[in-house]
């Protein structure tokens, strides 16, 4: 049964006369390890409930009078009785629902009871619940305890990081999609997400791929959350009023990390290999302070004495040192499931000298390290002078730094992942940020138009925009621009092939930019940016190449290309020679004629298919046969005369 001692906080006398309480009960979902597919999401649900009928006992207990408290038959027939009931109908629904799809597990009603603890104390922390002073100890009086396994000679011994931000967006809830998933406030209290901008209770698989990420190599769409942490000094947040919020007892003012640091490391005893794309991972337990710490995993320290970690304690830094906390994920992977019934069965934790279980693989490991500008509170007068701090919890578990805990969802792009384990497995320090992103696939993206052409799958400012292959549009704003000449560089584009050829960089982004890919495009590396044209209309020096070195949709797609303009005569070629032929780096404007002169952003650029080449020469043999028919007329016209 858990314990619940307070030490005088934050609030007064009115504070002062609540006795301090905390309801226990058995956590079913740890015990659920084996649970069918076919009944895993009614089983999610109502594990979700089971944790709000906690909350709301607890809710109904913080508003009992002190003698109300101290009167076992009040808490017993209002509060505890009616709690046991709801679980044993809630747990035996758990039970229908995975017999309904295999076999009906036996015991679980035995779950159903809880148990009370009250103490003659004082509650603690802006919303009476914690922390209390025994919570924190001073980091000089902890002894160094960190000790890393051996190196094997064939260690895995690369890093790779990656970076996400420091939620500056401000992304917050009170859901967990991992554990329950369609649940509003299914974790009772608040997360901070960076990564993934998209998670929440209802995300599926396929809006988790498609969200935008705030990290900086966008090929990494992976969700990392964990509880926020909390200054107790009366600041009304604006989840003051919310459920998850202050309305269970988590309040303060959120704390936004000074830094955020997100490592994959390797394994001591070997290669790792890739993580499968939507691996879940939770590491800790938010349930710690009445589960007790099997799975408990949390790790509070200060810069400058990380090599003292903290498990169940927050701690007390000397001036000039912040608060950190570190999640060590688990770095073994059983070679078959993304998630598993109680969310922690698929993955483990190596042993002492970094083996995996049998059954078990080694992949990269996630070390999360958050940091927090943070005062050590001042403990004698209960944070009145210097606040208290204190992680978000599950209202009954009464902010224990023990029950911190953090969570994590795979939504690495494949060929990044892959980059990952190269790294990590070849001994090399290597930065998400640094490398290239991955193109996306032709012709993907929001197709629509923009700023005078298509943009996100289109063209764009002067081109083909993120990854397009897009037939269409013979122009945009770089197609004949600044002077009416063909501009930077000719005829590729940002990603692709596009109707017209020329755009805003020639052979930026479509073939090569800046040694890397931009905007999708099809190659990576390159030697060539935004050559070719200058912004007075005249072409710089290019270097001829073959027609058959255009980029296309096979392996030649990634080998370099140098174009020029196309010439005049290219123009009025025939269909199925537009597009090859090439101009004199010398070309001027003036022989390019008055008519690309006039047109502007969004004017027509050498096609790239027959009936964009039809459509510009159409008017011109009009014109022809008019001139032949007036000249006929005209000599007829004289011969009468």
């Amino acid at each position: 049964m858990a314990t619940n001692i307070y030490a005088s906080a934050t609030g007064g006398d009115e504070a002062a006369q609540k006795a301090g309480a905390t309801i226990d009960c058995p956590d079913v979902g740890a015990e659920l390890t084996q649970v069918p597919d076919a009944a895993r999401a009614d089983v999610d649900k109502e594990l979700a409930s089971l944790d709000g009928q906690i909350a709301e006992a607890y809710q109904q207990l913080q508003a009992a009078t002190q003698e109300q408290k101290q009167d076992s038959g009040f808490t017993d027939s209002s509060i505890m009785k009616p709690l046991e009931e709801k679980r044993g109908a809630t747990i035996e629904r758990i039970a229908v629902a995975i017999g309904n799809a295999g076999e009906r597990p036996e015991g679980l009603e035995a779950l159903a009871g809880c148990e009370l603890s009250v103490q003659e104390q004082p509650q603690a922390g802006q919303a009476g619940n914690g922390p209390v002073a025994e919570d924190f100890v001073d980091i000089n009086s902890v002894e160094p305890n960190v000790q890393a396994p051996p190196a094997a000679q064939n260690a895995s011994t690369g890093t790779f990081t990656t970076s996400c931000g420091v939620n500056e967006n401000g992304l917050f809830n009170s859901d967990n999609v991992i554990v329950a998933p369609g649940v509003s406030n299914g974790a009772h209290h608040f997360h901070d997400y960076i990564g993934n901008q998209s998670n929440d209770a209802f995300a599926s698989d396929e809006d988790l791929a498609n969200a935008d990420t705030s990290c900086e190599n966008q090929s990494d769409k992976s969700t990392y959350y964990w509880p926020v942490l909390r200054l107790q000094n009366g600041t009304q947040e604006q989840d003051a009023n919310s459920p998850g919020g202050g309305i269970e007892g988590n309040a303060g003012e959120i704390i936004t990390p000074k830094e955020v640091t997100l490592t994959f490391q390797g394994s001591p005893q070997g290669d790792v290999t890739a993580m499968p794309r939507l691996l879940r991972i939770i590491t800790g337990d938010a349930k710690a302070f009445v589960n007790g710490t099997a799975n408990a995993n949390a790790s509070w320290s200060c810069t400058g004495f990380e090599d003292r970690q903290l498990k169940d304690k927050y701690p007390l830094c000397p001036q000039g040192s912040d608060v950190v906390r570190t999640f060590k994920f688990q770095s073994c992977w059983d070679g078959r499931n993304i998630d598993s019934a109680n969310h922690r069965t698929h993955v483990a934790f190596a042993a002492a000298d970094g083996s995996c279980p049998g059954g078990f693989q080694a992949i990269p490991q996630l070390v999360q390290r958050i940091v927090y500008d943070v005062d050590a509170p001042s403990l004698d007068d209960g944070g009145q002078t210097t606040p208290l701090f204190a992680v978000d919890s599950f209202p009954e578990q009464l902010h224990k730094p023990v029950t911190d805990h953090g969570d994590f969802i795979n939504v690495f792009d494949e060929a990044l992942m892959n980059e990952m384990v190269d790294c990590i497995n070849e001994g090399r320090k290597c930065d998400a940020g640094a490398l290239p992103e991955e193109p996306q696939n032709p012709g993907e993206g929001d197709g629509g138009n923009d700023d005078g052409g298509n943009d996100d799958g289109g063209n764009n400012d002067g081109g083909n925009g993120d990854g397009g292959q897009n037939g269409g549009d013979e122009g945009n704003n770089g197609g004949n621009d600044d002077g009416g000449q063909n501009n930077d560089g000719g005829q590729n584009n940002d990603g692709g092939q596009d109707g017209g050829q020329n755009n805003d960089g020639g052979q930026d982004g479509g073939q090569n930019n800046d040694g890397g890919n931009n905007d999708a495009g099809q190659n990576d590396g390159g030697d060539k940016d935004n050559g070719g044209q200058n912004d007075g209309g005249q072409t710089e020096p290019a270097t001829e190449a073959p027609a058959d070195d255009q980029p296309t949709d096979d392996a030649t797609a990634d080998q370099p290309k140098i174009d020029t303009p196309p010439s005049r005569e290219a123009e009025e070629a025939p269909a199925e020679e537009v597009g090859t032929a090439t101009a004199t780096p010398t070309q001027t404007q003036a022989a390019v004629g008055a008519e690309q002169q006039n047109n502007n952003t969004g004017t027509q650029t050498v096609g790239g298919s027959l009936a964009d080449t039809g459509a510009k020469l159409w008017p011109a043999a009009a014109g022809a046969v008019l001139v032949l028919c007036g000249i006929v007329l005209l000599r007829q016209m004289r011969r009468r005369a």
